[in-house]
């Protein structure tokens, strides 16, 4: 788990380096499970016209047996079963996946296939969810190598930081047995939020949230008392009201704990500040003992 994290830059450079120029079509579905639905996501609260959708809900609900012209699909994997089911209801995709071989790349109806390029993968999304981030950047046409460069140099300070959240938690539950466990990011944060959720439940097995700082202050603030909350911090229109909530929720009990790249804006930021949770989800998994990732399900979900 820890060398997948650590390939992150080079895997990252690999995509920019060696992939095609394409472009990603706007006002149409993005459709995805898991990672994959929340890298669309932090494009979405970008301002970028696309309409991200969760594959499962979309295909049973939002447009059930109903032929589009067009969509962008994105499985990591290519399997994940509920988005190979939304290629039934679109005349093409786009395909965005890790496996070049996959039924969602080779499908008759997929237009075109975008390889992630990322390697294995065997644990929780670390190298195919950066990857997934730059090719949506690549394919809106926004230049993503400086921020690439960033991350590269600042992977030390990354473990160290997600280390230290490890530490921190850990010490904190083991002492509490039981307490609120949340993460909570603003505008394109709010996919990197779900995010860190997502890899730090499935690697630990304590129930991470993740969710809009806004949505937290309507409600879920009032469990603050003995509680972790994890921020992540940008520079945009809402970090006066993150740094208020901050204060606001210490004095009411909460443990805080911040995260933040300064060096890059908002948008670039969801590049940087997921990286910190792929360390944190390995070192305090470590710590808890737990020693099979995925026990009750498997890292590819197939339904029947």
């Amino acid at each position: 788990m820890l060398n997948e994290i650590m390939e992150i830059p080079s895997k990252a450079k690999h995509f920019l380096d060696n992939s095609p120029g394409y472009q990603l079509p706007l006002q149409v579905p993005y459709l995805g499970m898991g990672s994959s639905y929340f890298a669309a996501l932090a494009f979405y609260y970008m301002g970028i016209p696309i309409q991200p959708g969760i594959a499962s809900e979309y295909f049973n609900y939002i447009s059930p047996g109903k032929i589009s012209k067009e969509a962008v699909l994105i499985s990591q994997s290519g399997r994940s079963s509920e988005t190979v089911w939304c290629s039934s209801l679109f005349e093409n995709f786009t395909a965005i996946t890790n496996d070049a071989a996959s039924i969602l790349a080779t499908h008759s109806a997929a237009k075109q296939s975008i390889l992630l390029d990322a390697g294995l993968e065997n644990y929780s999304s670390s190298k195919t969810y950066i990857n997934t981030l730059l090719a949506l950047f690549k394919g809106f046409n926004a230049d993503s190598s400086d921020a690439l460069e960033i991350l590269n140099g600042n992977m030390g300070v990354y473990e160290t930081n997600g280390r230290s959240m490890a530490d921190e938690v850990y010490n904190l539950y083991a002492e509490r047995k039981s307490c609120s466990l949340y993460i909570t990011g603003n505008g394109p944060n709010i996919a990197t939020a779900k995010q860190a959720a997502l890899i730090l439940s499935e690697s630990t097995k304590l129930n991470f949230h993740g969710l809009p700082m806004a949505q937290y202050d309507h409600g879920p603030k009032e469990t603050a008392q003995n509680s972790v909350v994890i921020q992540i911090i940008s520079r945009g229109p809402s970090l006066r009201r993150s740094k208020q909530l901050s204060a606001s929720i210490k004095n009411a009990g909460a443990y805080v704990i911040e995260v933040e790249e300064q060096a890059v804006d908002e948008n670039f930021s969801v590049l940087h500040n997921s990286v910190p949770f792929n360390f944190m989800a390995y070192y305090l998994s470590q710590k808890l003992g737990v020693k099979e990732l995925f026990s009750v399900g498997n890292k590819v979900t197939e339904v029947e």
